[in-house]
């Protein structure tokens, strides 16, 4: 097939339509859109719908593309992704974009769920007690990060060279990544998108790039998924993503 014939294939499993053809105020423009994302993209690499979907929501959420986050969500149900992943991969943006912004896609979301008569709220996700955050979150952090955080801002004054690395561990970790409805090897690699699209943070998304091949992400799969994310935050964040983790990717 060519990427006519694929971008309508594609468009169909993810919106049950066809793709534009000359309908709307700026056919040309849709046309370039679905069939490079939907007949090229999309055909590139190994990754399936579900994780494709998952990514697209992610970059959609860091980026605050509310309109397109609704449409992909719908998408992303649509090709098999549970309520509680789709959930789950917005929810741990938290961290890296905040509450306030996750909080938009959240509403997105629910939106979404409500449209498809899916009861709310979801089953709960928290497999730990309040006052195991720290303990349980450095379980799950230390085996990938070691005491990265905790080393490198040292520096500070003493109040708060315990804070941060103690809040970083709590939230990320212990609120987030303690939780169900995804495993670790999903979720690191939709951290590592989620930096990618926020741009800025080569650092995070080199440490982070570590970490995802740590707990079972493959050097291919790591590209494939900055490429697919990349019509929805752009070449630029891409290319940076890459140039931040050409070390990892050649070792």
């Amino acid at each position: 097939m060519g990427r006519i014939e694929q971008c309508k294939e594609k468009f169909n499993e993810l919106f049950g339509v066809d793709p534009v053809t000359n309908e709307g105020n700026d056919p040309e423009f849709m046309r370039i859109l679905q069939r490079f994302i939907f007949g090229e993209v999309c055909y590139t690499g190994d990754l399936d719908n579900n994780v494709r979907e998952l990514v697209t929501i992610v970059v959609l959420t860091v980026n605050q593309t509310l309109p397109q986050l609704k449409s992909h969500t719908k998408a992303a149900l649509n090709v098999g992704c549970t309520p509680v992943e789709i959930r789950e991969a917005i929810y741990q943006c938290a961290p890296f974009i905040g509450f306030p912004k996750t909080l938009n896609a959240i509403t997105i979301m629910n939106e979404v769920f409500s449209e498809n008569n899916i009861a709310l709220p979801l089953e709960n996700q928290q497999t730990i007690k309040d006052d195991e955050r720290y303990a349980e979150g450095l379980k799950i952090q230390e085996p990938i990060y070691g005491t990265e955080i905790l080393d490198k801002y040292s520096y500070l004054p003493d109040e708060y060279a315990k804070a941060i690395p103690m809040f970083l561990t709590e939230l990320g970790f212990g609120d987030f990544a303690t939780r169900g409805g995804m495993d670790g090897t999903l979720r690191e690699l939709l951290i590592l998108v989620a930096l990618s699209a926020l741009g800025g943070a080569d650092l995070q998304i080199y440490s982070h790039a570590i970490g995802a091949i740590k707990v079972g992400n493959s050097k291919e799969t790591i590209i494939c998924a900055l490429l697919h994310a990349m019509p929805y935050m752009g070449f630029p964040r891409m290319l940076n993503a890459l140039n931040a983790i050409k070390p990892v990717i050649k070792d």
